[in-house]
């Protein structure tokens, strides 16, 4: 999955130099009127990348435009090596695929998208709150949320293993159909505590880490959320020594206790490969780790039930992974462009990419949540159902780090703040030392 990393601006020198020896990168002095280019991140599921070329394909002869595509890996940061060396050159692709962060990162180069946003708005509804939060400046969308490479990051446990360890029916709590049960009222971090307890006595230990990576930062952040538990809120004040700090810390220096003993030591496969290997009871993970399962661990997926977070004091809030597509404000096709991203944001488009992926990729827009590729993913039928998040969940997508100001969330993000609180906590550092450690790497972000 998508490792987001902010690229400062004071590398961009560098990374320009870099980008010079980058694959599949064509960066142009000119732009004819009759083309546009893109950068797309390269799909983890091969099939995605060919249905987007094909869709570009068939806008183009329409509408006689040509369309040039590129895919470029996030492995080594190539994608964000790219963006950041077209910014430096101001000559590139006219629409780059932006990954997590970089929508805010390079904000002052890119086309105010608000007239595409509002024809998809009008007709689909408003995007998802974490969408609002990375891909707006004020009161303009500067990007536009793409599904593809988009990704919840919710809970996925063990079917039997929850159920006959922990007393966790998943499938009856959250079943393959769009309401409220009284199971779904009583998921709840508590009960996670108990049941991370209890699996981790039966030698299952829920596979969550306390690294700086995203997988870490995302559940930390959905966590710390869960509980009104902002350690900077929206005007940039740090808040880390208040009464609902301390209450999330309270409750995780219990849930450490079950924790993996290398929890800090987690990168973005060590949660995967604890479900694969059946050492897990539960990861937090888009269906990616499902998916290489099937492949490799199949009777370890067919008991796989992917579900929605935990309730905490403050509600419900879903970890999300997000793309969007920015058009340079140096393009000479900026009109082309923004017809491009509207063609490609409609759902025909959207679920024909969706289901080539089983489901991976994730709108932005509630609307489309009806797909009926999430009630066919087998096995078993119906495991990643709740893996969009639907009306009867009650649930809010999250970034992590939000409402923080983004220039102040991403060095928050980047620095894996809140996983590294948790990690403190399971060290033996007292609440109170933890605050203060906290308190002192944040001064560093908001000054």
């Amino acid at each position: 999955m998508t490792h987001v990393k902010r690229v400062s601006r004071r590398t961009a020198l560098k990374l320009a130099a870099a980008g010079a020896t980058l694959p599949l990168v064509h960066i142009r002095t000119g732009h004819a009127a009759g083309k546009v280019s893109v950068a797309f991140w390269d799909h983890w599921v091969a099939a995605g990348n060919v249905v987007m070329r094909a869709q570009c394909a068939a806008w183009g002869a329409k509408n006689q435009v040509e369309v040039e595509t590129d895919f470029i890996t996030s492995v080594g940061e190539k994608n964000r090596l790219t963006i950041a060396a077209e910014a430096q050159a101001r000559t590139g692709h006219d629409i780059q695929q932006m990954p997590g962060w970089e929508t805010q990162n390079h904000v002052d180069q890119l086309e105010p998208l608000d007239d595409v946003m509002q024809r998809l708005i009008a007709t689909f509804g408003p995007a998802n709150e974490a969408s609002q939060y990375l891909f707006t400046k004020g009161a303009h969308w500067m990007a536009v949320p793409a599904s593809s490479g988009t990704q919840n990051k919710g809970p996925c446990g063990r079917i039997s293993v929850l159920r006959d360890t922990a007393g966790t029916d998943v499938v009856k709590m959250y079943p393959v159909e769009d309401k409220a049960t009284p199971e779904a009222e009583g998921w709840t971090y508590d009960a996670m505590l108990k049941a991370a307890e209890a699996c981790h006595k039966a030698k299952m230990t829920f596979g969550i880490g306390l690294g700086t990576t995203p997988d870490s930062v995302d559940t930390a952040g959905a966590l710390f959320h869960a509980y009104g538990a902002d350690i900077v809120n929206a005007k940039g004040d740090i808040t880390v020594k208040s009464d609902a700090v301390r209450q999330v810390l309270e409750y995780a220096a219990q849930l450490v206790k079950y924790l993996p003993a290398n929890a800090v030591s987690y990168d973005d496969a060590s949660n995967n490969r604890a479900l694969i290997s059946g050492q897990s009871a539960l990861i937090w993970n888009p269906p990616s780790a499902w998916a290489v399962a099937k492949r490799d661990a199949p009777q370890v997926a067919a008991d796989c039930w992917t579900f929605p977070a935990p309730k905490g004091p403050n509600g419900r809030f879903l970890p999300l992974g997000a793309f969007a597509w920015g058009v340079w404000n140096f393009s000479r096709a900026k009109s082309a462009a923004k017809e491009l991203i509207g063609f490609l944001c409609q759902r025909e488009q959207v679920e024909a990419r969706c289901n080539v992926v089983i489901g991976y990729d994730v709108p932005p827009f509630a609307s489309m949540t009806d797909f009926k590729v999430w009630e066919q993913v087998e096995p078993p039928k119906g495991t990643v159902y709740n893996y969009p998040i639907r009306k009867s969940h009650n649930q809010v997508s999250h970034m992590a780090c939000s409402p923080a100001p983004p220039d102040i969330a991403v060095q928050i993000y980047n620095r894996g703040t809140m996983p590294t609180m948790l990690a403190k906590l399971q060290s033996g550092q007292s609440i109170k030392q933890v605050q203060d450690w906290a308190q002192d790497e944040l001064e560093g972000f908001v000054r």
